[in-house]
């Protein structure tokens, strides 16, 4: 797609099946290098990923070569084969059906890495 320039800025969230607060300090890191990666092999920018225990915020730099669904599928699909390869939780591992994606243009970009950054101090509040 030669001469072609995009300006894409989506913010995913994704949840563990039930809500389960199973990501564990221990391995999260790795886990979000994991989704890094996927990311990064379908040529999009990872610009910011945080979360809690039961779910997964993302701020990516969208390529127009793949859809948000089909991006979605494989990081989860990949995602959870990982984390049941590696045996990190006790049973199969699963995320929720769904996603939530939010676009937002690039005078937004620092609000919405800070919330997601900040993801433990936003929970502490409800």
């Amino acid at each position: 797609m030669s001469n072609t320039y995009t300006q894409i800025h989506i913010h995913f969230v994704f949840a563990i099946k039930h809500r389960y607060g199973i990501i564990n300090n221990t391995w999260k890191d790795e886990l979000y290098k994991y989704i890094t990666g996927v990311i990064q092999n379908n040529t999009h920018k990872l610009i910011c990923i945080h979360g809690m225990p039961d779910h997964v915020h993302i701020l990516v730099g969208l390529r127009p070569t793949q859809s948000v669904s089909e991006l979605m599928q494989d990081i989860k699909g990949n995602s959870s084969k990982w984390i049941n390869g590696k045996r990190l939780v006790a049973g199969k591992f699963e995320w929720q059906e769904g996603f939530g994606a939010f676009s937002y243009g690039k005078s937004q970009i620092k609000d919405v890495i800070r919330y997601i950054e900040n993801q433990e101090h936003h929970h502490k509040k409800k």
